[in-house]
């Protein structure tokens, strides 16, 4: 199968990239920036998907589009509603224009639920022009990745405390490895409208997610609870611009993100311990 993969160099494309070519398919990866990996096997293509007109074109000959584009911080260049609702209607209206069957987009799981929030309501824009757009189409909404998570913690359980936002009941999410969500795409990307809300094989609170750290840190834990309304002081008076990452922050701080669909092969007690076996710092 020919598989156009765009942010085919992020952090999860550069693994549904591998995954694709060790199942032998012809990609094009492409992305705003080109960058070495360590693997051969595929064609790379520049591209600026917010501009529609360049993309003409790019698609002829693909039978599948994957999509892994989205804001991941904040930019005060471009919105959430550029490059996630955007950026990818562009591609998506290029798809129909060079006939592609199938298009697969990676959103996040509960995005209509969120959807008041920029980073969410894109996404659930996405969503619904993806659906009503004739071409057959599969969802994937992933929990989150273990990279992100420890990104989150690693510098705090470095820095001595961790702190939690108090809520009724402990947060759960069942994080997945971007190697295992890499995979599930690439198995079920021509799946006909489908949407897979996908996570790890493990569910934890954030208390035993930050507990884990301490413990791989061979430190004793630290954890404080700070009421939600904080973060509301901090949006309230943030730049513009910042708004929406803290509005998002907060979000899947306060909401349980845990998968109907539990798969992959990584654990992440074990991704964690292997962080500071290995020195690795976020």
């Amino acid at each position: 199968m020919k598989v156009f993969l765009a942010g085919a160099f992020g952090h999860l494309g550069q693994d549904v990239l591998k995954s694709l070519v060790d199942h032998g398919h012809e990609v094009i990866a492409a992305d705003a920036v080109i960058r070495d990996v360590d693997f051969k096997g595929f064609e790379t293509m520049k591209i600026d998907m917010t501009d529609r007109e360049s993309l003409k074109g790019c698609l002829k000959g693909v039978d599948t589009v994957i999509t892994t584009v989205g804001l991941t911080k904040a930019s005060e260049k471009v919105t959430a509603y550029d490059i996630d609702f955007g950026a990818n209607k562009n591609l998506l209206d290029e798809a129909i224009a060079e006939g592609v069957k199938n298009y697969a987009y990676i959103s996040v799981l509960k995005a209509s639920k969120g959807k008041h929030i920029p980073m969410l309501g894109a996404k659930t824009m996405m969503e619904e022009a993806l659906k009503e757009s004739g071409i057959n189409y599969t969802i994937f909404r992933p929990t989150g990745y273990f990279y992100d998570t420890a990104h989150i913690f690693q510098p705090k359980v470095e820095e001595g405390k961790v702190t939690l936002l108090k809520t009724k009941e402990p947060i759960r999410c069942n994080v997945i490895d971007t190697r295992d969500f890499a995979d599930y795409i690439v198995e079920h990307m021509a799946d006909e409208k489908k949407e897979y809300n996908v996570g790890g094989r493990e569910i934890y609170t954030y208390e035993e997610i930050a507990k884990m750290f301490f413990k791989a840190a061979g430190k004793e834990p630290v954890i404080s609870f700070a009421p939600p309304f904080l973060f509301d002081m901090i949006i309230l008076f943030a730049p513009k611009w910042k708004k929406g990452v803290i509005q998002f922050g907060k979000w899947t701080m306060t909401e349980d993100m845990v998968a109907d669909v539990e798969t992959g092969k990584y654990s992440f007690k074990e991704y964690i311990e292997e962080i500071y076996r290995k020195g690795l710092k976020f």
